[in-house]
């Protein structure tokens, strides 16, 4: 099962791919978490403890990973390399494991602008799109705020998209472009996640702006979770009462795949 995470910056991404991500390792489930944001937190979200994090490294910045596997040197341009390079054993030799979680950081390409062509950008491509998995794993990528990752079609392998919107005209927008781009690059299957909802009011607002798109869940606002991110632990285990929520989002899930 390949899950992409998206929306509007700030809108409580990581948070949702963090609580996905705990709650199916606790039902037993191998899970790779993937952070795709050029400015990666999930593994605070995960609550990795400071030895781990300090373990991660962006594959766009491994300079002799790029130059071994596409035959060219990390930033060159107008240079000859691989664009389809081996990238099979990465996610096994490059992620780090807690609690049942391994996580691996993409890290984001910094030359040429946002449609350059070069050796990193080559090679984060090829892991997008090869990151195969087994029939009993789960794979939940956390990737870049709004629509850029589906104009570079770094999205398009998934099983499903969560778009998680705020109940706000703003968020609700972005939610509306990224349906759009997703159904160009041919993600078909999409589910709206609430988050920081405090009442019915917000729920139905959510549920009213978005059409042809279910609501998988909400996430209540509670102060907790910035509490949780101040604290440096995991909202999962600092929020005990929203796990039932996460549980009843992934029973959907799992019976809409």
């Amino acid at each position: 099962m390949k899950l992409a995470i998206s929306g509007k910056g700030g809108v409580g991404k990581t948070t949702l791919a963090a609580l996905l991500a705990r709650c199916w390792a606790e039902r037993g489930r191998d899970v790779l978490a993937v952070d795709a944001d050029p400015s990666p937190c999930l593994a605070g979200a995960l609550g990795f403890p400071p030895e781990l994090r300090e373990k991660l490294r962006p594959i766009s910045e491994m300079d002799e990973l790029i130059e071994s596997r596409t035959g060219a040197r990390r930033g060159s341009l107008g240079s000859f390399f691989k664009i389809n390079p081996r990238v099979d054993d990465i996610p096994e030799k490059f992620s780090t494991e807690h609690r049942g979680v391994r996580l691996l950081e993409m890290g984001s390409v910094d030359t040429g602008g946002s449609g350059c062509i070069c050796p990193q950008s080559a090679l984060l491509k090829a892991l997008f799109t090869n990151l195969m998995m087994s029939e009993e794993d789960v794979l939940i990528m956390d990737m870049y705020a709004g629509v850029e990752h589906l104009g570079r079609g770094t999205a398009d392998f998934v099983d499903a998209m969560l778009v998680v919107a705020e109940p706000t005209v703003r968020s609700v927008e972005t939610v509306k472009q990224i349906a759009s781009l997703a159904g160009d690059i041919g993600v078909t299957r999409l589910w709206l996640v609430g988050n920081k909802v405090r009442d019915d009011a917000d729920a139905a607002f959510l549920e009213g702006s978005v059409s042809g798109m279910s609501l998988l869940g909400t996430l209540r606002a509670d102060p907790a979770m910035r509490d949780a991110d101040r604290a440096g632990v995991a909202v999962w285990d600092h929020l005990p009462g929203i796990r039932g929520d996460v549980e009843e989002m992934i029973e959907k899930i799992e019976s809409g795949i």
